[in-house]
């Protein structure tokens, strides 16, 4: 590996072909994605016209932010089989990057291999052999500059070449010569890609981590407002179950018109404290903390106690605004009107809402507004947030995403953004290619053997896991699928075994791990929803499986294979009603099969076949297994 000087990235391309480039996402117009510490195996077909002996290089370099490794940096590519080459090289740290792919012919190579079939054919080469010395003093000048050392070698094996016909090709054909020549080759007749293509590389927060989702303001005792000293206090009960990352709901100032009361009703009570999402009062908006949660300076120090038990905390990004939201009265602009001169409300119809009122992103004044939502995210960040949940990002222009990610990760590569997009697929492979590091997914509704293994395997293979990381949630406040409202605690564990070990990431809103499946009638909705009012939970209610949670959180610290992604493979097993797949580290060092019976009512006996070649084992050799949830 080699660092190269003013490299020409316009070079107009040679006669060599170079086609069929991966990784890359829509011909290179979106880019992929890795997390810090793997490897970019990066391969290409690549050839050209006759028997010349081709060489090439893959060229990398971070572009943002900018560093000490802006210079380009090159890799040699190998030839695999029928043109197709191949080369791989670390990703040190979080960045934007770029690699390209140059090839050219290596002429003193070609030389070589032409010069050893006339001679096994008898043919007289004293004219080749003073073809070869030419190339040698060529070479020597090209490696002048860089090396004085290397030019007079091959200065001094261009003059052997006049010795008698057995001697000169022994010193032409001497490995050491070839490879030193082949180092100084002539590369300006050689072909470069066109463009350079994009990669992202994340922290490995973006890839790997158990999310824990609750409300700070149903802390409180007694029917009292939580706050962020309640969250603190709260903090350890996280931390024992083994989660990554709390996620809040918003905690800005919530607006009283068009309020929503208990259950979504129409008809709040005075004391109904309305629903977060409904951001914006005389308090203040988006860089605001509600009254009640307490201040500023109290969040800060909850972001301070959670990272020192060893959490991050993820803040819901919701572009949305209450009606009393003072963007209202300082931007008009920024909002669509009816005809008659009211504010449009939010609807997703038959559901309407109410207390919410939508940006007009490709409106007339989104030259401020666009830039005005940034200053929103760099506030948060400011204050020391690294993870943003976004809320209903499809429903947002997708070029305003990609500007506002790449503005934000330009300065701040740190920052996770989760696209909470229960929407089309291809607008969710569209949002993941704009930027996002990661999506909720269809996990939620996926219940069965053929759908989840169909399924997972689709984001786990290119070209989704080029761009989408799936972040698989069972619940959120929003959603209590229905087999969680029928089938108890076994469902429960069922649905959070699934999640946490066929993804690298996933999360659960608080009360799943006290089994709450109560929902409204005919509904995915929760009854006494915590969308709309305090929520009292008894965290230590009779039936929970908060030890379960734990040592399934456990084991996903312990085992590297779990925090991987792309490594899911599935296993055959007889019984529809069980699931069977693997996952193992690139070494083979750590290796972990799963088998979950998907059926919460009944026992399930199934035989499983066991893949005695990935683990590395004789088909009549004995081994052992660890079952991790008993220790057995």
């Amino acid at each position: 590996m080699s660092y190269l000087q003013g490299t020409d990235a316009g070079r107009s391309m040679g006669s060599i072909v170079i086609e069929a480039v991966s990784p890359q996402l829509d011909g290179g117009r979106a880019p992929v994605k890795r997390v810090v510490g793997e490897m970019l195996r990066v391969e290409a077909d690549i050839f050209k016209e006759g028997h010349d002996v081709l060489a090439a290089t893959v060229q990398w370099r971070q572009v943002a932010p900018t560093s000490a490794m802006s210079g380009w940096v090159e890799v040699p590519m190998r030839l695999r089989s029928n043109d197709r080459w191949m080369s791989e090289f670390p990703l040190p740290c979080n960045g934007r990057f770029e690699f390209t792919i140059e090839a050219w012919a290596d002429a003193y190579r070609t030389w070589v291999s032409e010069l050893e079939r006339k001679l096994a054919a008898g043919r007289d080469v004293s004219s080749e052999l003073l073809e070869g010395a030419s190339l040698l003093e060529l070479a020597s000048e090209r490696a002048a500059p860089a090396s004085p050392s290397d030019s007079r070698q091959l200065l001094a094996a261009s003059q052997a070449l006049g010795r008698p016909k057995a001697e000169a090709y022994a010193v032409a054909s001497a490995a050491e010569l070839v490879e030193l020549a082949s180092r100084y080759a002539e590369r300006s007749t050689g072909s470069r890609l066109d463009k350079a293509l994009e990669l992202f590389v994340d922290r490995r927060r973006a890839q790997t981590g158990a999310w824990y989702e609750f409300f700070p303001r149903s802390l409180g005792k007694g029917g009292r407002h939580g706050t962020f000293k309640d969250a603190i206090a709260f903090l350890p009960y996280v931390e024992r179950m083994g989660f990554d990352v709390i996620y809040l709901p918003p905690i800005h100032p919530i607006g009283t018109t068009a309020r929503k009361g208990k259950n979504n009703s129409l008809k709040p009570l005075a004391d109904d404290v309305g629903s977060p999402w409904a951001i914006g009062s005389g308090d203040g908006g988006h860089k605001s903390v509600h009254p009640a949660l307490g201040t500023l300076e109290e969040f800060q120090d909850f972001l301070g106690r959670a990272a020192e038990s060893g959490l991050e905390v993820a803040l819901d990004l919701a572009f949305q605004c209450s009606p009393d939201h003072p963007y209202l009265k300082q931007h008009p602009e920024w909002f669509q009107h009816r005809p008659d001169g009211s504010v449009k409300t939010a609807e997703n119809p038959p559901k309407r809402y109410e207390d919410i009122v939508n940006f007009d992103f490709m409106g007339p004044g989104r030259e401020t507004l666009w830039p005005e939502l940034k200053s929103v995210v760099l506030f948060w960040v400011g204050q020391g947030v690294q993870i943003f949940r976004v809320d209903n990002p499809h429903t947002k222009p997708v070029a305003f995403w990609q500007w506002l990610i790449r503005e934000v990760q330009t300065v701040h590569p740190e920052v996770v953004f989760l696209a909470e997009a229960f929407t089309r697929p291809k607008m969710m492979m569209a949002l993941a290619k704009a930027g996002f590091s990661q999506s909720y997914t269809y996990f939620t509704w996926r219940n069965f053997k053929e759908e989840l293994t169909t399924y997972m395997e689709e984001l786990t293979r290119p070209p989704l896991c080029e761009a989408m990381r799936g972040n698989l949630w069972p619940n959120t406040p929003d959603i209590l699928p229905e087999l969680l409202q029928r089938g108890g605690a076994p469902a429960f564990k069922i649905r959070l075994a699934l999640a946490a070990t066929l993804s690298s990431s996933y999360g659960i809103y608080s009360g799943y791990e006290l089994c709450e499946g109560r929902a409204l009638p005919k509904s995915e909705e929760y009854l006494d929803a915590e969308k709309y009012q305090l929520v009292p939970w008894d965290w230590d209610r009779p039936g929970n499986i908060r030890e379960f949670v734990t040592r399934v959180n456990q084991v996903r610290k312990e085992n590297p294979a779990l925090q991987l992604y792309k490594n899911l493979t599935f296993h055959a097993c007889d019984n529809d009603f069980v699931i069977f797949y693997g996952k193992r580290t690139p070494d083979g060092e750590n290796q972990l099969l799963v088998a979950v019976s998907l059926d919460p009512f009944n026992p399930q006996t199934a035989e499983l076949v066991i893949p005695s070649d990935v683990l590395g084992v004789g088909g009549a050799e004995a081994y052992a297994v660890d079952e991790l949830l008993t220790g057995e």
